[in-house]
Formats: structure tokens, C-alpha cells, sequence
């Protein structure tokens, strides 16, 4: 294979991003949330770029969700003001939240019920509080389905007077594990009920203007029930991956980032090559697909401005730590060399983003160009 013009520079593993498709994936969310008559709060796990913030700006969004304590904080320092944090909240960070709390709107999770009395407190400053609500997933939250626990867990929030209640959050999780779009919104359906059963009961008890939050991106690229919903929090949309093109979230041509790898090595005989691209670039999330069994991303050759969409019969059979095992097609093994580029598509895009320190842009228009993440501002 011959050097493709703007991928001179590579050298190691490098995470690419096609901002023509990542810009245009925000768009049609956006879009669909103001059709939908919902607000868009995306997560910024997935791109952990106050730079890449800013085109979620540009299409009006004004408030966030957030993974961590460290991810908030960083993402206040970009101006953001409204923010969420997804994830059970930490009591033993309490200094760092009231600093939070202190120079933004800050919202919390309250996932377990002796939670409240210990911000009662520790808090100085006032913070939204969401109550999450499990599903059936059983990661956390309360139960959706019991009463008791959660009616117990609101009034422990509003014997706090730092607290102040939103309503209910809920991230079913089911969507991912479907294959197809008929699975998606049967998994959409079910969480989306549950909540609104809570949502319900809640109300006719006599609590009222409750806000509901929820979203993944599987159900929010492919439904449309969201009737009394108020706000989605998808974020994976932004890069897609192999995974939700498989399960029927995306086409290939909406996955925005993949990883540039140089080939070290090539094996003829069994049709394989080996990358310099493994477990610390990719992360180790598998998927078990129908025609190749189970993978760890596809390849695709670099172009001018972004990549080829992927060669079939082309995959990551295996990663360890560095190395990427690639099986290739015959006619391919034939032009491809050490020191080439090979490009993966990820299995897990947000994984794979977080293990790295920046994105390089590049596109038609102008050479690549490196996009800092929060890591990187940390050395």
C-alpha cells in the first residue's frame, strides 16, 4: 500500500475523527430532540473534549451529563453551568462537589438511600438531586418497581434542605444488548413504560411536576416514544462504533473515529497481520458477530480526509496489550506491507476515546489537526 496523503505523519496508534460525520451526527440528535419536544443533555463521556463541546453549542445545547467528580470539573472550567453527574454520587468527595456546587448548577444521583443524611451534612451549597431508577438492569438504583424504597429515597432527599428534588432518572441499558431495530425499541418500550408507570404513581401520591431523564443512544437514534420524557442524555452518538452498527443504531457511514495503527508485521500463510493497536488503545470490548465470530473492531483502509468503509472479511481477531491481531482477505494481504496504516473501526468508541489523550481531526479540507481530551490536561 502506498502512503495516503494527510497519514505521513503517523506514527503510533492515533485516534482519528471525521468531524464532517461527528458534526453531523450531533445535528440529526439535536434535531430530533426539538421535534421530539425534549431537551438534549448529552453525555460527554464519549467525547471528553471541552473542544469538541463547543459544536454541541452551536446547536443550542446548553446543559451536560457527565461520567465523574474530575469530568465536571473540567467541563465547568469550559464554561459549561448545568451539569450532571451520572453516576451513584461520591460522599467521600465531598470538598470537591461543594466547590462544584458553589460556581454551577450541579445535579446529582442518589442511587442508595443512607446516601442523603450524609450530604445533609457535608453539603454547603444547594444541588439538584435525581432519583435513578433501575429498570431491570440491576446495575444501580432503586428497583423500579418498588414503592416503598423509592418513596423512601425522595423524602430522605427532601429532609435535606441543600437538596433540591428533580425527578426520576432511569438508563435501561437493554438497548445495547439487542440485535436489530426491532429489539431496540421493544427494550426502548419496556424501560420507557416502567419510568412512566413511576413517573405516574408518583404523582397520583401527590408529587408533582416531576421531571424524568433517560436516553442511551441505541434508543434515541431509532424511537420516537418519549411522551413525558423531559430530557435525553445519549452520547456515544456523537462517534457511534462497530457495536451500534451492528445492533441497528447507525450505518457504518455515522462512525466518526477510528483508530490509525501501523502494521509490524505480516503473515502471509494464514492471511493475518499484527498491529501496533491493543487493549490500551481499544479498550477490551468485544462483539460477537454472525459472519467472523467474535471480534475486536473492523479494518478499513485510510483515505484523503477519513477512511474507506470497511473491508469485509477484515477484523481484529484478537488484542493483548499492544499487539492487534488482524485477519485479512487474500487480495489484500497481498498489497499490505510493514510500516503501512491500517485503520480500526472500534468495538466500543467511547472506551477507546477514553484511553486516549488526544483526536486528530481530519477531513477533505485541511491536514489533521490534534483536539486536546481531558486527559491530556492533566499532564
Amino acid at each position: 500500500m502506498k502512503d495516503v496523503p494527510g497519514w505521513e505523519w503517523v506514527t503510533q496508534p492515533t485516534l482519528m475523527l471525521n468531524t464532517a460525520i461527528a458534526k453531523a451526527n450531533i445535528r440529526r440528535m439535536a434535531a430530533k430532540a426539538a421535534r421530539l419536544g425534549v431537551d438534549l443533555r448529552p453525555h460527554f463521556k464519549t467525547i471528553q473534549s471541552a473542544a469538541l463541546a463547543e459544536w454541541f453549542r452551536e446547536e443550542g445545547v446548553t446543559k451536560i451529563t457527565v461520567s465523574s467528580i474530575a469530568m465536571a470539573k473540567y467541563f465547568a472550567d469550559a464554561g459549561w453551568n448545568d451539569i450532571l453527574i451520572a453516576f451513584p454520587i461520591n460522599v467521600r468527595a465531598m470538598e470537591e462537589i461543594n466547590a462544584l456546587a458553589a460556581r454551577i448548577r450541579l445535579h446529582i444521583l442518589i442511587s442508595d438511600v443512607t446516601v442523603a443524611p450524609i450530604l445533609k451534612a457535608g453539603l454547603t451549597s444547594q444541588v439538584g438531586a435525581w432519583i435513578e431508577i433501575d429498570s431491570g438492569d440491576r446495575r444501580s438504583g432503586f428497583a423500579w418497581d418498588d414503592e416503598e424504597r423509592i418513596l423512601a429515597a425522595i423524602h430522605s432527599v427532601q429532609a435535606v434542605p441543600q437538596l433540591i428534588f428533580w425527578g426520576l432518572m432511569g438508563h435501561g441499558g437493554f438497548t445495547y444488548r439487542s440485535n436489530g431495530l426491532a429489539e431496540i425499541q421493544a427494550a426502548h418500550r419496556s424501560d420507557y413504560r416502567k419510568l412512566m408507570e413511576v413517573k405516574e404513581e408518583l404523582e397520583q401520591g401527590g408529587f408533582e411536576a416531576l421531571l424524568v431523564s433517560t436516553g442511551d443512544t441505541p434508543a434515541c437514534s431509532t424511537c420516537d416514544e418519549y411522551g413525558g420524557v423531559d430530557e435525553i442524555r445519549p452520547g456515544n452518538f456523537v462517534f457511534y462504533d462497530v457495536q451500534q452498527q451492528q445492533i441497528g443504531s447507525c450505518g457504518f457511514e455515522n462512525i466518526a473515529v477510528a483508530l490509525a495503527c501501523p502494521v509490524v508485521a505480516v503473515y502471509p500463510d494464514r492471511n493475518e497481520v499484527i498491529l501496533h493497536g491493543g487493549g490500551v488503545h481499544l479498550g477490551k470490548d468485544a462483539l460477537l458477530t454472525p459472519a467472523y465470530g467474535t471480534i475486536y473492531g473492523r479494518i478499513a483502509l485510510p483515505k484523503v480526509g477519513g477512511w474507506e468503509m470497511p473491508e469485509m472479511g477484515c477484523y481484529l481477531r484478537s488484542i493483548s496489550q499492544e499487539h492487534g491481531v488482524a485477519v485479512l482477505r487474500p487480495d489484500l494481504m497481498a498489497g499490505v506491507k510493514v510500516g503501512d496504516l491500517l485503520c480500526v473501526l472500534p468495538v466500543h468508541s467511547c472506551m477507546c476515546a477514553d484511553l486516549m489523550e488526544e483526536l486528530h481531526a481530519i477531513d477533505s479540507e485541511s491536514p489533521a489537526k490534534p483536539i486536546p481530551m481531558m486527559k491530556a490536561m492533566k499532564h
